[in-house]
């Protein structure tokens, strides 16, 4: 599976060996890659270049790989899609991993192949956030206008309530967990600790309440998601 334009990779590894395979083979597909050898060094690429895809390994020296993801989420003006590398293969590992913003996770020894079919698929995705409108499913959002309709029906959203669903849109199909949320929402100013069970209530009384299933659920020890068919995602 190629494209006709190559993406722009950042990737962090510090594995000699590992970091040339990919390139070797990323390259010849066309796509270009940056690299970096140590966490730090990768988030300042990540937060100073225009990437489509970061492949950030879990473990690094000078910052591992959830304190170099969580600070790209914290600090960058875009939401730069995320795959994780990890030896790990633990139910806790990935959680983890998707608590602090991951948007894909691949377990070493991985496809070569395999890698460039997420990553192609997780630049696609977010073009969702290069448009004034997502649509998921039965779901329609409009950044421009900031409004939001489902099976047509137009969605009579606050503005928390707005951004929120904008938020876990933006996401789909990964879990944002309450943490993430917070800090998007309110940044580091403090708010009462119910404050976000309140939105998230309201907006399913909007958006789930009246119709036949629900889009909004919870992820157990996780977070928030949409449940929807994103077959005719544009």
């Amino acid at each position: 599976m190629t494209m006709s334009k190559g993406l722009h990779i950042l990737l962090i590894e510090d594995e000699v060996s590992i970091a040339k395979n990919i390139a070797q083979y990323m390259e010849y597909k066309g796509h270009v890659l940056d690299f970096a050898v140590r966490g730090d060094q990768g988030l300042d690429l990540a937060l100073n270049a225009y990437y489509d895809v970061v492949i950030l390994d879990l473990n690094l020296p000078s910052m591992d790989g959830l304190n170099v993801c969580q600070a790209i989420r914290k600090k960058s003006e875009r939401h730069v899609p995320i795959l994780m590398l990890t030896a790990r293969d633990s139910i806790d590992d990935k959680v983890s991993g998707f608590h602090v913003g991951t948007d894909d996770y691949l377990t070493k020894p991985f496809s070569l192949q395999e890698l460039e079919v997420r990553c192609i698929a997780l630049s696609k995705r977010h073009l969702l956030q290069t448009t004034d409108k997502i649509e998921l499913g039965p779901l329609t959002i409009d950044r421009k206008s900031k409004t939001a309709s489902r099976d047509g029906q137009s969605l009579s959203l606050s503005s928390m309530g707005f951004r929120i669903l904008q938020i876990l849109a933006e996401a789909h199909p990964q879990v944002v967990s309450r943490s993430q949320l917070t800090q998007q929402l309110w940044g580091d100013e403090p708010t009462e600790s119910d404050a976000l069970r309140s939105h998230i209530y309201q907006l399913r009384n909007v958006v789930d309440k009246p119709f036949s299933s629900p889009l909004i659920k919870t992820v157990f020890g996780a977070g928030f998601a949409l449940s929807v068919d994103d077959n005719n995602a544009v």
